[in-house]
């Protein structure tokens, strides 16, 4: 069994270019839900983050995914 700690490389589509994110399993799975209900791609999806993020596109995706999860709960932002 794997750990579901552990990141794994994850390949997506930029702008027609093949690269890579570093995601661990729970992560991955919620960009997936969230996109299917967006009626996105998991590409279209990490392409928008991707055209708003300041730092490595494998912590900004992590990033909205934990916001996104929050915004959800009706939690506080995080300023």
């Amino acid at each position: 069994m794997s750990d579901p700690a552990a990141p794994r490389k994850r390949s997506v589509t930029l702008a027609g270019h093949a690269t890579s994110i570093s995601m661990e399993d729970a992560f991955w799975q919620r960009l997936s839900q969230f996109a299917a209900e967006r009626g996105q791609s998991v590409n279209s999806l990490v392409a928008d983050i991707d055209r708003t993020r300041t730092t490595n596109l494998s912590s900004a995706v992590r990033v909205w995914v934990l916001e996104e999860c929050a915004r959800r709960a009706k939690l506080d932002p995080v300023s």
